[in-house]
């Protein structure tokens, strides 16, 4: 749902298309804070009529329509927000973003659908499971490793028992 209806968008755009004043009077008048969304709405409005200003419901676009975009914004050296609102896009950042794309990858990395992290980060990997028998090997192994490990601890303990005892002698 968006900020604001239909009908209020309808009622800022008809207000400013019926009246002298400009875009910043215009928003100032009905509590918009940035005047920029008054000049974006009519924008949209003058382009596509009342249909421009429904919101976009997660629009997915076609490679081609994005790269036909694109060649378009070039070919008549228009701005990425002029773009926009020549395809009812929701702001020319998503233009913006086609452009890089274009530019860094070549049309071909328009087509790509994913990007940006996977849907499904788990914090932890998924441990795999082993086979029943390797896995008794390693538990004897490290059974083993732990028995090796406390006799050379007493050993070396043994050792420097020697070596204080000796010491004392002298």
């Amino acid at each position: 749902m968006s900020k604001y209806s239909e009908e209020f968008k309808l009622e800022v755009i008809n207000y400013y298309l019926n009246n002298n004043y400009g875009w910043e009077y215009v928003a100032k008048h009905f509590h918009i804070p940035a005047f920029t969304t008054v000049k974006k709405w009519v924008k949209k409005y003058e382009e596509h009529g009342a249909k421009g200003l429904i919101k976009n419901q997660k629009t997915s676009y076609s490679g081609k329509f994005k790269q036909d975009v694109v060649e378009y914004m070039h070919t008549h050296h228009l701005s990425a927000s002029a773009t926009a609102y020549k395809f009812n896009l929701a702001n020319e950042n998503t233009v913006l973003k086609w452009e890089r794309i274009y530019y860094e990858e070549g049309p071909q990395g328009l087509y790509i659908e994913q990007r940006g992290r996977p849907r499904n980060m788990s914090s932890k990997p998924k441990k795999k499971k082993l086979d029943k028998k390797v896995e008794e090997d390693l538990i004897a192994e490290v059974q083993q490793l732990r028995m090796e490990n406390e006799y050379l601890k007493k050993l070396n303990a043994l050792v420097q028992e020697r070596i204080k005892r000796e010491n004392k002698k002298k």
